[in-house]
């Protein structure tokens, strides 16, 4: 394992979500975080071109915590209630 990989936040469960744009993407991330518990840790796998601006936008939004952004890997904490 390389220092890179120990920085990692550890993930409670992994979504790859491929080449899905925004609006199913918004859609598949409040329906995965919401099964989730409170401070819980999601790994998004998202390979479009547009995710590194989507994915953190959404997380302001929403009021999830974008933990770490490595495109295509991105790793948000569920917020509490």
């Amino acid at each position: 394992m390389n220092a890179g990989e120990r920085d990692h936040p550890k993930a409670d469960e992994l979504l790859d979500v491929g080449d899905t744009l925004c609006g199913e993407l918004a859609l598949l991330l409040k329906k995965q975080l919401g099964g989730m518990q409170p401070g819980a840790v999601l790994h998004v796998v998202a390979r479009d071109a547009a995710a590194p601006e989507d994915l953190p936008a959404w997380c302001e939004l929403t009021g999830h915590s974008m933990l770490r952004v490595e495109h295509p890997n991105y790793w948000i904490r569920r917020k509490d209630g």
